[in-house]
């Protein structure tokens, strides 16, 4: 409860901060390339339940919905906003609204997309999927793009069992850190 409760407050707060950063992301989006501002991503939930995770569209229309790290060249793909939005994770601002909706906590392991199976069935098997995704979590501070799914998945465990809000207000502030430094990010 304590939890969902600071979700909500914190939220909140972050989108009317950061609605000027929401226009200028719009902007930049609309001006590098044609298309929609946002990208929804079918995405696993709390209980394996897809949702549409919005980010701002970093890829040119019609790039393939799978796991970056799976694609040839992903930098091909990018917008020339994209490579700053993502860099600088701006991409990532949109999902408050998931955590206000309740799709989405500030912290949890970040949610698999619906067609990556083998992450999605080992965290079922583990117990991960009992939890809410967040747009920020442990496996996040610990490598992010640069560590294996294998390793992912014992953060994403690691998580589950020493979960509190004091350990939630750890990855925020180490993510805030890190996200300032662009560290960990790949593409």
């Amino acid at each position: 409860m304590l939890k969902r409760g600071f979700d909500i407050v914190v939220a909140a707060l972050l989108l009317v901060m950061a609605s000027p950063v929401f226009v200028v992301c719009t902007l930049l989006v609309r001006r590098g390339s044609p298309g929609p501002v946002l990208h929804l991503s079918r995405r696993v939930g709390l209980n394996n339940e897809i949702f549409p995770m919005p980010k701002f569209r970093s890829m040119h229309v019609g790039a393939p919905q799978v796991a970056t790290h799976l694609v040839r060249d992903p930098e091909s793909l990018l917008t020339p906003a994209g490579r700053f939005l993502r860099r600088t994770s701006l991409d990532e601002l949109p999902q408050l609204w998931s955590v206000l909706t309740g799709d989405m906590s500030l912290v949890g392991p970040r949610p698999a997309l619906f067609n990556q199976h083998d992450l999605i069935a080992e965290r079922t098997r583990l117990g991960i999927h009992r939890l809410r995704p967040g747009i920020t979590g442990w496996a996040q501070i610990n490598g992010r793009d640069e560590i294996p799914l294998e390793r992912k998945i014992e953060l994403d465990h690691y998580y589950l069992k020493h979960s509190s809000f004091f350990f939630d207000l750890k990855i925020l502030l180490s993510t805030l850190w890190k996200t300032s430094l662009s560290e960990g990010v790949k593409h």
